[in-house]
């Protein structure tokens, strides 16, 4: 059996009635978890179960709920004739006191009531609540744990030498048994790309659709994890049973195919996970967000949802990708005589599709570049996601053969990365590829939060080149906009509400909105990476916060930076480092060479001479000092050297170089 038929066991294909596990009926829900309860304010009165028949008429008008309203009132009917029956029963009971001594009887809960009523949803954010990136929440309930994305972040700009930044699991490896799988909304980086690195220290099966999946894999075979983890492929509407979770899998639309929102089926209610998602009617690929199925939600009841802020701060209707479509006819209508270079996502398949879609239309030849955007389109190519016409793709070293203005390539490098392809280009390093005079360059994006200065060095350096760079109305958003997060908010109407994927302020305007849709103020919930949230039917508080944070990828070691080795990075970059070498000699500590001085970033030597002469003569007063009050503890002379050339360095230049002294023994 394949690692992909282990986990099919649990898999549940398209369940609509979600009424087995709320109900109890444990059709729906692995051995020994617990049923799904509906929210308290949207649960309907329990009947007693007084007879076999009124247990019968119990499931019957529970299964009819969901069609019409008329069952809860005669369900309450049906149910009086039990209570009476057993409230007789309580008036029978002996006297066995009394009057002036008799108390009433207290009735006892049973030890699985007791428990239910101490039991919470946790949910844990360890990632992704103070950034675009990173995103990763655990939910938790009793003895199973799902995790929903495994993303990493892109390191800062003080974040020296850093390649990629992974958020910390340390809870789940201390609740590993408690782990049953990772839940994937989309195969966006800040979503999938820390899975390889923390799949190594948490083993747990990975669910996800089509193309997450495939993007997964690809990212696992580079890692040697392929044959080690387990993986479900999961369609629309789907559900799978994880401990005392179902998960249910819903259509929504992104700037990346096959993306997910997460209706999460818990024993003390539904919590809705929105993922990154945007309300596209027409989009390019496939069908349009599943809004019938949020209504459906919402009508059972909805206690909290977690939906993404990236975009609350804009008003309005987020844009169709088809808007983009037209623009780009545009500019090839517009630009018949100039080769055209299309920069934008490498997970955009929606946005290749159309460029691809022009480029036809007009008899371009299309040539892509850049190892990322190769290695998607490839995998969508594969399993269907974007069709291009037979003979419109060529390879870059073709691209001689056919005249510029026949051609379009689509490239990475939007975002301004120093080793994207166009700002090889644009550097004029890239092997086989050269900016000239005419070119057409389109940046088919938005500059991230933060890369606006490197967006704009790489244009600036397209223009000097003689390029005509376009960046207006070349890309749509695919995040969800104020309007479209109104209507989400009026279909599902949770309870609870927990802005998520966003800065704080990009939070904040969520949770005003939230309010200004009806969720009461006290439960629009503003936490913080780290923070435990728990979720009953009544409350929703933070009540814990576990450990969390960055971990630092540097090639191949993992967490092997940490601050203190950053703060040395940042101080050698800007302040220099200086090395002062001297030898003692073994038994009588006398000096025998040095101190040598040896600088490096931090002064011109041949134009520093004198400067570093008067540092030699500081050194050399301090060691002699040193020496001479019998001081034969190297870690003191060190500390001695250390103190004087700095205060030496600061007066004189006003500069603090990192200083390394150096003794050796002979």
């Amino acid at each position: 059996m394949s690692l992909e038929e282990n986990v099919n066991e649990n898999v549940k294909p398209e369940i609509s009635a979600e009424d087995k596990l709320e109900n109890g009926t444990g059709e729906n829900r692995e051995e020994g978890a617990k049923p799904a309860r509906r929210p308290q304010y949207r649960r309907p009165r329990r009947v007693p179960k007084a007879s076999k028949t009124v247990k019968t008429e119990e499931k019957e008008g529970t299964e009819n709920q969901e069609m019409t309203v008329e069952p809860k009132a005669e369900e309450r009917r049906k149910a009086a004739p039990a209570r009476g029956r057993q409230q007789g029963t309580r008036k029978s009971l002996p006297a066995v006191k009394e009057a002036g001594e008799r108390k009433a009887p207290v009735r006892k809960p049973s030890r699985s009531s007791q428990k239910e009523a101490k039991s919470k949803l946790k949910i844990i954010p360890l990632g992704g609540l103070e950034q675009i990136g990173m995103n990763i929440t655990a939910f938790e309930y009793e003895d199973s744990i799902i995790v929903v994305d495994c993303g990493l972040a892109f390191p800062g700009d003080d974040m020296l030498g850093i390649d990629l930044v992974i958020p910390d699991v340390s809870y789940l490896k201390q609740n590993i048994d408690k782990v049953k799988g990772f839940v994937i909304t989309h195969g966006h980086e800040d979503h999938i790309g820390a899975l390889p690195y923390i799949l190594q220290q948490v083993n747990v099966p990975v669910y996800g659709t089509k193309l997450t999946i495939a993007l997964i894999e690809h990212k696992l075979k580079e890692h040697n994890l392929l044959k080690n983890t387990k993986r479900k492929v999961m369609k629309h509407g789907q559900s799978v049973n994880l401990g005392c979770f179902r998960v249910e899998f819903i259509k929504t639309n992104h700037s990346i195919q096959d993306a997910s929102a997460l209706a999460i089926f818990s024993p003390v209610g539904i919590v809705l996970h929105t993922g990154d998602f945007k309300i596209d009617y027409t989009p390019v690929f496939g069908d349009p967000i599943d809004l019938q199925r949020f209504a459906e939600l919402g009508k059972k009841g909805v206690l909290a949802m977690l939906a993404d802020s990236t975009n609350a701060t804009r008003p309005g209707f987020t844009m169709s990708e088809r808007s983009v479509g037209k623009t780009f006819d545009t500019i090839f209508a517009e630009h018949t005589n100039h080769r055209i270079i299309v920069a934008t996502f490498a997970s955009n398949v929606d946005r290749v599709q159309q460029v691809v879609n022009t480029a036809y239309k007009y008899g371009r030849k299309v040539v892509v570049e850049g190892r990322s955007m190769v290695t998607i389109i490839d995998i969508a190519s594969e399993l269907g996601y974007i069709n291009i016409p037979e003979g419109t793709l060529i390879d870059i070293d073709q691209l001689k053969n056919y005249p510029p203005e026949s051609t379009v390539l689509i490239t990475t490098g939007s975002q301004g990365e120093s080793m994207a392809a166009l700002s090889r280009m644009a550097a004029s390093i890239h092997k086989k590829v050269s900016i000239v005079p005419g070119d057409v360059v389109v940046l088919s994006s938005t500059p991230i939060p933060g890369n606006e200065k490197a967006v704009a060095n790489v244009i600036n350096e397209l223009s000097a080149k003689g390029a005509k760079v376009i960046c207006q109305d070349t890309h749509v958003s695919g995040h969800a906009c104020q309007e479209d997060l109104k209507l989400i908010y009026s279909l599902v109407h949770p309870k609870f509400a927990i802005p998520v994927h966003g800065e704080f302020r990009h939070r904040m305007a969520q949770k005003e909105l939230a309010e200004y849709m009806g969720v009461a103020k006290e439960n629009a919930l503003l936490v913080n990476s780290g923070d435990v949230v728990s979720l009953d039917e009544d409350s929703c508080q933070v009540t814990d916060h576990v450990a969390c944070g960055a971990i630092l990828v540097d090639g191949l070691g993992v967490g092997d930076v940490g601050n203190i080795v950053l703060r040395d990075r940042q101080n050698l970059a800007q302040n220099g480092i200086i090395v002062v070498v001297l030898t003692l000699e073994k038994h009588s500590n006398q000096l025998l060479s040095g101190p040598d001085i040896v600088s490096r970033g931090f002064v011109y030597v041949r134009e520093s001479e004198d400067l570093l002469e008067e540092a030699h003569n500081v050194v050399a007063d301090a060691v002699a000092d040193c020496l001479d009050r019998h001081v034969s503890d190297w870690g003191k002379i060190k500390n001695i050297i250390k103190d004087s050339l700095s205060d030496f360095l600061w007066k004189r230049m006003k500069r603090n170089p990192m200083i390394l002294p150096i003794i050796m023994e002979v």
